[in-house]
């Protein structure tokens, strides 16, 4: 049985572009008047009983660290989970949040939503290097894929990591100048207009007020509830005690791939380094701090020899020892979300295996164990063979049943 939510839309915004959370700044001119938005009817449809948001059953893998004791920069992937204690994730609060994500009318001239940046096809990332805004504008910087946004350890977002919380983080967007256009009480306004709305609000919440705190919260739940555990590594995972061991359902280039990640690589020098200790767990998220808590866990990898047009984290915290860095998302999905990297600057992962194997360049930031103990940068030096090895396995991390779950897809189709 499937409920119909209807609407006829016939609404006229004001434009106030503001500064809020986006990758640019602000147009000079902020009392632009949209034109009326004109769009068919349109429906929204949702199942009679919710999809199960709160409880996604999580493999041992992500439960228990597997890894060996020498491998300290290892945990469980829950160890890393971000949740706050004041938004858990709940059925109907993550309902609400997949139809806000996938909501057109959320923006300032009723044509961009969150899903239009983040595609289910491609690993909820977006194809093109740049993102397209409400207004036909290009965003600063390339969308990064946001499952196992659950497991980030320091729970900030954004490549600058400049959103303290993914709460915070889900409502900037809405108030860029290029990605949506809004202020929040426009937002609120659009929001509070949609006869589906309240109904979805007191489900969630226990009562049909709306805010963009709850806004926030719904959106948030929703983010969280993506999580990657049926790719074919968890399927082959779970057939062994240890990710260190052959897996069974692998080929024989599938585990040498995952050997070349998982394990040190020395050099001539004696120096080491792997791919794991930047992409930490079995949920493959950014690096955790092997020292005190800084402001970031994130690393400099290498792309420039100098930062000079994006500082990257340096931007959020001000600091010089933080210009280079940019935060590291979930290789989960990594093979269906080119390109790569903060500025897309890499078409395919051949091109970025071809960056760790020879092109690492020495920034001021770098830092072991990509600095070796000669203070040049390390290189894994990967030949033909390894490289595929490397893109096989990473093509394991492709999670095919996520991506098509109902649960995540347009509630609006």
């Amino acid at each position: 049985m499937i409920k119909q939510f209807t609407t006829q839309l016939g609404l006229v915004l004001l434009l106030s572009a503001c500064g809020g959370g986006g990758e640019t700044s602000s147009s000079e001119d902020n009392t632009k008047v949209a034109p009326p938005i004109t769009e068919p009817e349109s429906a929204l449809n949702l199942p009679e009983a919710h999809f199960n948001y709160a409880n996604i059953a999580l493999p041992t893998h992500y439960t228990e660290n597997n890894f060996p004791a020498q491998s300290q920069f290892q945990h469980a992937a829950i160890e890393f989970d971000n949740t706050p204690v004041d938004n858990p994730v709940t059925d109907a609060g993550a309902t609400l949040g997949r139809v806000l994500f996938y909501d057109k009318k959320l923006s300032a001239n009723g044509t961009t939503a969150c899903a239009s940046c983040h595609l289910a096809e491609h690993g909820f990332s977006d194809p093109r290097v740049q993102s397209i805004g409400f207004d036909g504008e290009l965003t600063r910087r390339h969308s990064m894929s946001i499952v196992n946004a659950r497991f980030y350890f320091s729970g900030t977002f954004f490549w600058d990591e400049r959103a303290a919380t993914l709460e915070e983080q889900v409502l900037m967007p809405f108030q860029d100048p290029i990605e949506m256009g809004l202020i929040l009480a426009e937002l609120e306004e659009i929001v509070s207009n949609q006869t589906y709305y309240p109904a979805l609000f007191n489900d969630a919440f226990g009562d049909e007020s709306i805010s963009s705190d709850r806004i926030a919260k719904a959106l948030a739940q929703f983010v969280r509830s993506m999580v990657s555990t049926t790719a074919k590594y968890d399927v082959a995972r779970s057939e062994v005690l240890s990710p260190r061991v052959d897996f069974p359902g692998f080929s024989a280039q599938e585990n040498l791939g995952k050997d070349l990640f998982l394990l040190p690589r020395e050099n001539e020098n004696g120096d080491s380094a792997n791919c794991a200790g930047c992409h930490v767990s079995e949920a493959f998220v950014g690096p955790i701090p092997n020292g005190p808590v800084l402001r970031t866990t994130a690393t400099v990898n290498g792309l420039d020899a100098i930062s000079s047009d994006d500082l990257g984290i340096a931007e959020t915290t001000d600091n010089s020892n933080d210009s280079g860095k940019f935060k590291a998302p979930s290789l989960r999905n990594i093979a269906i979300r080119p390109p790569y990297m903060h500025d897309g600057r890499f078409a395919n992962l051949e091109q970025v295996i071809d960056h760790y194997s020879n092109g690492i360049q020495l920034h001021p930031n770098l830092r072991a164990p990509l600095l070796d103990s000669n203070g040049q940068a390390f290189q894994f030096n990967f030949n033909e063979e390894e490289k595929q090895a490397l893109i096989a396995f990473l093509n394991t991390l492709t999670d095919h049943e996520m991506l098509a779950d109902e649960k995540y897809s347009d509630p609006f189709n």
